[in-house]
């Protein structure tokens, strides 16, 4: 793992979740309220709870062990396991689990992509594309 890499960990587990959720809320105003958050870097663990806009109850959704790889030909994104307490969603997500996306090469991202791929390094065998 590069310096700039271990760097990127140690911010991300430096930054307290309060702030993360601050900031979402300001960006997310008359769309969804961001409830709980919980990221851990080391396993891939994602962890919302938010509430949308002019509803009551909340949603929980569970992220795991998800990565960004490049195949050969460009960068993509996975996710192995996703679940939340709606079906709808659960539904939806189930489209998205075990597909790897491709990524947009945008070429002045290509650097901060790279650095994702290598802290989000995947380690699964069989990945299937999707364009």
């Amino acid at each position: 793992m590069s310096i700039k890499s271990s760097l990127l960990k140690i911010l991300i587990k430096l930054t307290p979740n309060v702030l993360i959720i601050w900031v979402s809320n300001i960006i997310l105003k008359g769309i969804a309220e961001l409830i709980k958050f919980n990221f851990d870097v080391d396993s891939r663990k994602v962890y919302v709870q938010t509430r949308l806009y002019g509803e009551e109850g909340t949603i929980d959704v569970h992220l795991e062990d998800f990565s960004v790889f490049h195949d050969g030909e460009a960068y993509r994104f996975i996710i192995h396991h996703a679940q939340s307490d709606r079906p709808w969603l659960n539904n939806l997500l189930a489209r998205f689990i075990g597909k790897a996306w491709k990524i947009p090469e945008l070429p002045q991202f290509s650097s901060q992509i790279e650095l994702l791929a290598e802290l989000f390094k995947a380690n699964p065998p069989a990945l299937e594309k999707i364009d």
